[in-house]
């Protein structure tokens, strides 16, 4: 026998009240990483995206208030239409189902980069002084997923002593470059699979609901250093140091050296895919999302290339070297 999924006939009841009676047949759109779920559905003739996202595990409200904060700043984000937070029910402006990652190759890779480098100086211009803030607690506490999921769960790798020191002191480095940044508006899931193709005011950015005030360099190299494309580190390094440029001009402030920037990106790129690794292996073995799994060797290899680098990360790279994860990987 068929479960009934009640929630979606909620849905359809809520949008048949909202729209005036009208019959509605809707449709999957797409799913994520958390408990919310995507539906689209047509009405006179135009495409909707319905949000459904439980209020006992997701609450709409930080989407919702984002959503307003960056679409008054200029931001090309969703317009909500309509809202039952009650419910957790959201009507929201369709973008299509077309996103950076099934687009991006090295013909149309210059356009598309500078046009999500130019909507990402209007995010981060965006006032964030209500916003979370992200603070050593929680980058520490996301690099900790690496450990308990990463490594030991997925690997079953259990740390010496010794071996937990030395992780727990290069957590200590990448936290204080990363504190050490101007702060912005961190949208903080900018790659993508998040930046859909649009006919005007491309790119169109989806999924922002956890944004933080945070460090400068975070949504660059979420977006340069994609867990789900990689690009050769030259160009990465052209593209980053534009957007300096951009971002200095754009707020008359004084110049951040070549030297500098780039060890920022490095380091803030280091966190990040430590935690990364984490949460794709915990969406595995916690939540029975399989589909991550397969970006981990790309993501581990960022880490890898990256902490060989600098002198401050090269504990973090004999570690993890030493533990031969590439193989373990690979297997």
């Amino acid at each position: 026998m068929a479960t009934v999924d009640l929630r979606k006939s909620s849905l359809e009841q809520w949008l048949t009240q909202q729209w005036g009676g009208t019959t509605v047949d809707i449709h999957p759109a797409s799913a994520d990483a958390s408990f919310r779920r995507y539906f689209r559905a047509s009405h006179q003739g135009v495409s909707y995206i319905l949000m459904d996202a439980p209020p006992e595990q997701e609450d709409c409200k930080p989407f919702v208030s984002i959503s307003r904060l960056l679409e008054a700043n200029g931001v090309h984000v969703p317009h909500i239409h309509a809202q039952d937070l009650t419910q957790g029910f959201l009507i929201l402006d369709d973008f299509g189902t077309t996103d950076y990652l099934s687009t991006l190759n090295p013909h149309n890779a210059e356009m598309l980069y500078a046009e999500a480098q130019t909507a990402l100086q209007k995010i981060q211009s965006t006032p964030a002084d209500k916003l979370p803030h992200y603070n050593e607690a929680l980058l520490r506490s996301e690099m900790q997923l690496f450990d308990t999921w990463f490594l030991q769960q997925h690997l079953g790798i259990q740390l010496t002593p010794l071996q937990q020191q030395q992780l727990e002191q290069s957590f200590q480095v990448l936290t204080q470059s990363a504190l050490q940044q101007p702060r912005t508006f961190v949208h903080r899931d900018y790659h993508s699979r998040n930046l859909m193709l649009t006919p005007s005011r491309n790119p169109g950015i989806i999924d922002y609901q956890d944004a933080v005030l945070g460090p400068l360099t975070y949504d660059l190299v979420s977006l340069l250093r994609d867990c789900y494309i990689a690009w050769p580190m030259e160009q990465v390094e052209r593209w980053a140091l534009a957007f300096r440029d951009q971002w200095i001009e754009g707020k008359d402030l004084s110049p951040v050296s070549d030297q500098q920037f780039l060890y920022w990106f490095d380091l803030m790129g280091l966190q990040r895919h430590l935690k990364v690794l984490g949460i794709f292996s915990r969406l595995n073995y916690r939540d029975g999302k399989p589909g991550y799994l397969a970006d981990l060797p790309r993501t581990f290899s960022y880490v890898m290339d990256v902490s060989a680098r600098h002198p401050e990360t090269k504990a973090l790279h004999s570690l993890l070297a030493s533990l031969d994860i590439a193989t373990r990987l690979a297997s």
